[in-house]
């Protein structure tokens, strides 16, 4: 695991974009892609350059809530639109499905999409109780594509996206720890003093499922972009 603490997040961002770029340059690949507002700067930094072109380039995203449209305004699949795809569009998308009521139709068929496109580029944000996609603390290292339950607090921080904590969705559709760690290559982003404790036990161990990105410790390729307060604790 190799750490790069950088002064602000827009510092972190940046080489965030490099990474991007290398698998650009190299002709394309597969990129596994977050939301949240982490990767906000980044997705920012890649639709203003002109030397990011993503048309041989295919994507694979980490998660859904269940029960949201794609068009509902918070849904992740319209996050990564007005985001990212609407200015710079890759050959195809993949986004699971948050409306299929059909959990084994639709995880199946996930596993299916990343084990026929091998991801080459996963990028991660990481939650204050350590989950990576909604893989929340007790989700096994092998997990695939499956329905999670939410758990209160990441609830609690995601309800200033809806209008009220009520509207939150309670379960999401999520790539498994498993289905992450297959990615070739794991870039993770974490700003903020709030995210120092969570980076801590992720990177000093143990490695256990109460916290979800201590399975990061098992990659062979894996680079955590850190702005000084998400770094605070090392």
């Amino acid at each position: 695991m190799e750490i790069k603490t950088f002064k602000t997040k827009e510092e972190a961002s940046q080489a965030a974009f490099q990474e991007f770029q290398a698998l650009v340059d190299e002709g394309g690949g597969v990129f596994g892609l977050a939301t949240g507002s982490t990767p906000i700067l980044l997705y920012d930094l890649l639709t203003q350059a002109d030397s990011i072109d993503f048309s041989n380039s295919e994507s694979i995203n980490l998660d859904e809530y269940r029960g949201l449209a794609a068009d509902h305004p918070q849904s992740y699949s319209y996050f990564m639109h007005q985001h990212l795809f609407n200015k710079k569009p890759f050959r195809h998308s993949y986004l699971l499905d948050g409306t299929n009521s059909n959990a084994e139709e639709e995880t199946s068929h996930f596993e299916e999409i990343i084990q026929a496109h091998p991801i080459d580029l996963q990028l991660l944000g990481l939650g204050m109780n350590g989950h990576i996609g909604f893989n929340e603390p007790g989700s096994s290292f092998d997990s695939r594509t499956r329905v999670v339950d939410l758990t209160a607090s990441t609830i609690d921080a995601n309800k200033r996206f809806f209008a009220s904590e009520e509207d939150v969705p309670r379960q999401a559709y999520s790539m498994g720890i498993g289905s992450i760690l297959s990615a070739k290559k794991i870039v993770l982003m974490a700003f903020g003093e709030n995210k120092a404790d969570a980076v801590y036990k992720m990177v000093h161990g143990p490695k256990t499922e109460e916290v979800p990105a201590s399975a990061l410790q098992s990659h062979d390729d894996v680079v955590v972009l850190l702005d000084e307060g998400a770094a605070s604790l090392l």
